[in-house]
């Protein structure tokens, strides 16, 4: 199921519940009530609260997004370190050439194609794509350089390798979700809290007092959703942080 689909199911799913909600209330208390009533110290506890949850909220909002940050900017290194050992093994000859391109192509592909699922499902990487890293680094070091050109790519060509292992690793302490299970809690509960409150104010049926609750709870829908959405650092689809290798190996990301 796309992802506007699921936002627009579940906002139209809770702004209708607090519909029903406020008229089912507003049927309860009766044409008599009056909502001045409410006391002063009421009001500002609510404000309270209100502010503090905002609060948590956007720190929650910052976390998941600057974790997403660093892991594209850590496939970014990854893909890029790999397209450079690609370009220059072009200063060797064919056969050797071919074998490490070969060897990077082979581990892209392996990467976007099969380990990126796995990673994004189980929040580990597989054994395979360990060996076929392996497998570029022994040929790129055994790639004894012959000429002075040769002589100047061996040892970038060695480093890449290495920068491509190291954000490796980094991509996969990153894999799964960033927020603890106790602060999901603690968000939803808060988010019902302040959502609750909204009838604690005596809300009406009023046309503007029903379209400003249904605003103020689309709007904190949209919020949690999007915590929950930034909450997978490489995204819940293997394309939403591929992008990197897609840009830099189109044709191995075509099945090449």
């Amino acid at each position: 199921m796309p992802v506007w689909l699921i936002l627009t199911l579940l906002t139209l799913a809770v702004c209708a519940i607090v519909v029903l909600l406020a008229v089912l209330n507003a049927r309860r208390l009766g044409e008599d009530d009056d909502p001045s009533e409410t006391p002063d110290v009421l009001d500002y506890m609510i404000m309270m609260i209100g502010v503090i949850y905002a609060i948590v909220l956007g720190l929650a909002i910052a976390g998941v997004w600057e974790a997403r940050g660093a892991a594209q900017d850590g496939v970014q290194v990854e893909a890029q370190a790999l397209h450079e050992v690609s370009e220059r093994a072009a200063v060797y000859p064919k056969p050797v050439r071919d074998h490490i391109r070969s060897d990077v192509n082979a581990y892209v592909h392996y990467a976007v194609d099969q380990e990126w699922r796995g990673m994004i499902d189980h929040g580990q990487l597989t054994g395979r794509g360990t060996t076929l890293l392996n497998t570029l680094r022994h040929d790129v070091t055994q790639a004894t350089p012959h000429t002075d050109l040769q002589t100047l790519a061996y040892q970038p060509m060695v480093d890449g390798v290495a920068a491509a292992d190291a954000a490796r690793h980094t991509r996969e302490q990153n894999a799964g979700p960033t927020m603890p299970p106790v602060v999901w809690g603690g968000l939803v509960l808060g988010a019902v809290l302040v959502i609750g409150l909204v009838f604690t104010l005596q809300i009406r049926r009023s046309p503007r007092e029903l379209f400003l609750s249904v605003m103020f709870c689309a709007l904190m829908v949209f919020l949690l959703f999007l915590v929950w959405d930034f909450d997978e650092p490489f995204g819940r689809a293997v394309g939403d942080a591929t992008g990197p290798f897609t840009a830099l190996f189109p044709g191995v990301t075509k099945g090449g």
